[in-house]
């Protein structure tokens, strides 16, 4: 049996296709993890979508800040914009079939050591509070209050993390945190206006960097930030967003008993739209 992480498909189903053929993907066989942003920009969302409720346990999804936004065009919370491609889910006969599994879908893992978010993990969480609070954004997802909440996800405000927030404030940060952090502050202030390319201004850092992180010391593996590259010196951290939809590569990271055991298995996509904004 073989465990792999996979990172952002954005609805490229060709090459989903070609990389499960690479690694000789059995569903009765192997676990694959899926590290979010699952669906949008790419051609076929629909037809990820699809492919992955067919695999049942053995295909594990996080949610990413598209899959989110799905969730939210769904409710027509937001219009889908000049760049989505979300139009082969919402229309589709099977649309509901499809949005309730996204629904029941998780916004962090904690397998083998390994905790997997979409984007990243505030500095004063740690892997078990992580999953916590990711579980109480879950519980609302598949819950009537979803349309509620959708109207109150978007925003950039509270920036950093309290423990004594609550309600659909409290879940606004889990959910920026865990699909929409790149940069922070020493402190863990949030800040989203930091284009994802080139070095961050002064007084900010990637989230992985901050000072006293409380999972400095665990595996953490995540997606969401293309420009990233993978970090082959920090064998901590798995970074696994390789531009699949702007025309890169869609990978996938085997992971082994030890570091020197992991595996990463990479396909060519195909799909060639300019890069923008993830």
């Amino acid at each position: 049996m073989a465990l792999y992480l996979i990172g952002d498909l954005q609805g490229c189903d060709g090459a989903l296709a070609q990389l499960l053929a690479k690694i000789d993907f059995s569903p009765s066989r192997d676990t694959l993890f899926f590290l979010g942003d699952l669906v949008n920009r790419g051609p076929d969302s629909a037809g990820v979508l699809r492919r992955l409720m067919a695999f049942g346990d053995a295909a594990q999804c996080l949610l990413g800040n598209h899959d989110m936004h799905l969730l939210a065009a769904a409710e027509g919370v937001r219009k889908p914009g000049r760049l989505d491609t979300l139009q082969g889910v919402l229309n589709a006969p099977d649309r509901e079939a499809m949005l309730l599994w996204v629904r029941h879908q998780r916004l962090a893992i904690l397998q083998n050591d390994c905790l997997m978010v979409h984007a990243g993990v505030l500095p004063a969480w740690t892997a078990t509070e992580t999953i916590a609070l990711a579980a109480e954004v879950e519980r609302v997802l598949q819950s009537n209050d979803l349309p509620a909440f959708l109207h109150e996800m978007y925003g950039n405000q509270p920036a950093a993390w309290n423990a004594q927030l609550g309600g659909h404030t409290r879940l606004r940060v889990i959910v920026n945190a865990l699909t929409r952090l790149r940069y922070c502050t020493a402190e863990g202030v949030m800040e989203f206006e930091t284009p994802a390319v080139g070095q961050a201004p002064a007084g900010l850092m990637p989230w992985f960097d901050a000072p006293h992180r409380q999972t400095v010391n665990v595996t953490v593996a995540f997606g969401h930030w293309s420009t990233l590259g993978w970090l082959p010196d920090r064998p901590n951290l798995l970074s696994l967003d390789s531009g699949c939809v702007w025309g890169g590569k869609l990978s996938a990271l085997r992971l082994g008993a030890t570091v020197s055991d992991r595996e990463l298995i990479q396909v060519q996509c195909a799909q060639s739209q300019a890069p923008g904004k993830d």
